[in-house]
């Protein structure tokens, strides 16, 4: 079993490829994070208050958000084989990886079936627009699943940082759990109301997200520094 106080690999080239996989699960964040801020400054009539990033799939550039999504999907699962390869037989390297898989994969299946257009988004929708279609009902769903995952790998890796005696990174495992999860619950229930509350819901998500991103980008430039080659 690896030493949790310092995680050795095998051999150089397998170490290397290990960091390699965890860079990906890094930049997975700033990556998405920079796109879906382009596309606010350029996608006419999209309000950041009212609409979630999802909605810019649609329309004549949503190829942008598409490809945001399984780009981002396609990094973070690189980053959770990076998990894997680090952390496999010792604590919490089993659902760990498989949970930040699967937040991985829920991106991907963001990307594939398209959120339908709705609150008058791309210009032209309703404001009204409440018509749910298949790929409109999967995109909720795989995303859905991709939210939870996280959410529960948050709690796994704060066992795991606990049982180690860092604390902080415990305390800050739990904390952007514990937001995100408000956050999502929040979006599935206030996004049906208007006004301040939707205003509030959408900006409170979106900033869980950021937190979120943030938290895999920190977690996995964390444990590169945990390995050593030998």
């Amino acid at each position: 079993m690896m030493s949790n106080a310092s995680l050795n690999i095998a051999s150089s080239d397998a170490a290397k490829l290990t960091k390699a996989l965890l860079v990906c699960g890094v930049i997975a964040g700033p990556i998405y994070i920079a796109l879906g801020i382009f596309q606010i400054l350029i996608r006419p009539g999209f309000d950041p208050t009212r609409h979630d990033l999802s909605l810019m799939s649609n329309g004549e550039l949503g190829w942008i958000q598409i490809s945001n999504f399984l780009l981002s999907g396609l990094l973070t699962l690189a980053g959770a084989f990076g998990f894997w390869r680090a952390l496999h037989g010792g604590r919490g390297g089993t659902w760990g990886p498989i949970l930040i898989g699967i937040y991985g994969l829920g991106l991907i299946g963001a990307g594939i079936f398209v959120a339908d257009p709705a609150l008058g988004f791309p210009p032209g929708t309703p404001a009204d627009a409440r018509q749910i279609s298949g790929h409109g009902l999967m995109h909720f769903v795989t995303g859905g699943i991709g939210f939870l995952a996280l959410i529960a790998a948050c709690f796994v890796f704060a066992r795991r940082f606990g049982k180690q005696g860092q604390r902080g990174w415990a305390v800050y495992s739990v904390v952007t759990g514990v937001l995100f999860l408000a956050a999502f619950f929040g979006i599935a229930s206030g996004a049906q109301q208007g006004g301040t509350v939707l205003v509030f819901v959408t900006l409170a998500f979106t900033a869980a997200v950021i937190c979120a991103w943030t938290w895999i980008s920190l977690l996995e430039a964390h444990l590169m520094r945990e390995i050593k080659i030998n």
